[in-house]
């Protein structure tokens, strides 16, 4: 499942999970996107960058060691 979270226009983030997330592990990732809210969509249409799923990046390690 992915759960979207919105920060400034333009600038949205994708999290990938495989159970739904409870309320404080959203308060923490609104915390580490710096006050960003999660979206009640399970899509977005729009054309979006960044890295590739397969990609797996400094920045993606940190943030999951974070986050854990």
């Amino acid at each position: 499942m992915i759960v979207f979270f919105r920060a400034k226009d333009p600038v949205v983030y994708a999290v990938g999970t495989n159970k739904p997330l409870d309320n404080q592990a959203i308060q923490k990732l609104t915390w580490l996107f710096a006050g960003a809210a999660p979206l009640s969509e399970n899509n977005l249409t729009g054309y979006f960058t960044g890295p590739r799923k397969e990609m797996v990046t400094p920045w993606s390690t940190n943030a999951v060691e974070i986050t854990q």
